[in-house]
């Protein structure tokens, strides 16, 4: 490396210490974005295989310091994963060609295929294969919240977190302040259980604290009620959510429909369950991001440019966040008041989770062949860990035959 370059690493406007050339990046993460099915979860794994074990771009380590960051910020985690190897790797122009060039292919996908459903999405033959891929989305997120649920669920505070979390979600609480009373609460009880081990529990005003935070997310509970109130649609309307969406959710991609029903089904009106549940097994079709599910919702409601609007809303906090914060990964990582906040929104992000698959499978399994599509569809994600995208050809396979024999 040269002393110029040297210096630039110091001074942190490099991140890396070797480069790779942009075309380098782009080809790969085309390639990813264009094959990736599975999930963050898969996609995380296809960037460790082929970065780490075969081209060596980055160390195990560094890898993982990069997928805790990802995990720190709100946002789609696999996307911020390739947002933060792009800058690591090709410096800010990195971080522009590989979030872009793994969200491109995905959004292009669900792009067609929502303008395909918008003309075709009332024929029998499209309903016929949406009948059959929607239990297999539902047992696709049971299956992430089973795995997501055995790793969250550290301590027995976590699992009580949890529970309060679902009962308050299935009351109707606001996502967003759900997840801040979630976070607030298990830095407040991290803070309590260090004051107490170093013989300082006297000093700290646990009721104090309480009232304090519920004082400050007043405001929040009243902006949360405000938007409660049915709008007209307008594509500025249709940015501002999808950007606040993409601002604030925490945990697996899944998540954002919990969002996604709150801000557009429930609030808004704009889309209805039955919609929203076609968006989702869309989204199970294509690979790339859960979140080019913004992409088809978009496209539903204000066709091509809806289409853009709500991609780059939905995904524009995630460039600026990793842009903030990948300098800073190393404070991020050692913090543990970070630790904490995040534990506590992961579990409300897993409570959200649950209460809106349950909301999601009551229009999506109707009768006895969607449960036996779903049953069987989770055995095999959790016993013989076949792969979702070949549940979803299943499913779709089984819908069409089925649909089509009996002529519903």
């Amino acid at each position: 490396m040269s002393r110029q370059s040297e210096n630039e690493a110091a001074a942190g406007s490099v991140p890396a210490p070797e480069r790779s050339s942009l075309r380098e990046l782009a080809a790969f993460f085309l390639r990813l974005g264009t094959t990736a099915f599975g999930g963050p979860a898969g996609h995380i794994a296809m960037m460790e295989d082929e970065l780490v074990r075969r081209r060596k771009w980055l160390s195990r380590e560094k890898f993982l310091d990069l997928l805790g960051a990802s995990n720190l910020i709100p946002g789609p985690s696999s996307s911020e994963l390739a947002i933060h190897i792009g800058y690591l790797r090709g410096g800010w122009a990195g971080l522009l060609i590989a979030g872009v060039c793994f969200i491109l292919p995905a959004a292009f996908m669900v792009c067609a295929l929502a303008w395909a459903y918008v003309r075709f999405g009332k024929l029998p033959a499209t309903s016929a294969l949406l009948y059959g891929v929607k239990p297999v989305v539902i047992a696709v997120i049971l299956q992430a919240l089973w795995g997501l649920g055995r790793t969250a669920l550290k301590t027995r505070f976590l699992v009580v977190v949890g529970v309060v979390s679902v009962a308050l979600a299935a009351l109707g609480l606001h996502p967003l302040l759900l997840l801040v009373i979630a976070g607030a609460s298990a830095v407040l009880a991290d803070q309590i259980v260090r004051a107490m081990r170093s013989g300082r529990a006297a000093s700290l005003s646990p009721l104090a604290a309480l009232r304090s935070l519920a004082r400050s997310s007043a405001p929040l509970a009243s902006a949360s009620g405000a938007a409660a109130i049915a709008a007209p649609f307008s594509l500025g309307g249709l940015f501002l959510v999808f950007l606040k969406i993409g601002a604030v959710v925490f945990g697996s991609g899944y998540v954002l429909l919990a969002f996604l029903r709150a801000d557009l089904v429930a609030h808004r009106g704009w889309l209805t369950d039955s919609q929203l549940v076609d968006a989702v097994a869309i989204g199970q079709v294509t690979p790339g991001p859960v979140f080019t599910t913004a992409t088809f919702v978009g496209y539903l409601l204000g066709g091509v440019r809806g289409a853009l609007v709500a991609t780059i809303g939905i995904f524009l906090p995630a460039f600026l966040l990793v842009a903030a914060s990948g300098p800073l990964v190393p404070r991020i990582r050692q913090s543990k008041a970070a630790g904490a906040f995040l534990d506590g929104v992961i579990v409300a992000s897993l409570a959200l989770m649950a209460v809106v698959t349950w909301q999601l499978a009551r229009a999506s399994i109707t009768d006895a062949v969607t449960i036996l599509i779903a049953v069987a569809s989770l055995v095999a994600l959790l016993r013989f860990r076949v792969n979702s995208a070949w549940l979803v050809l299943l499913g779709a396979i089984v819908g069409l035959f089925t649909r089509g024999l009996y002529g519903h």
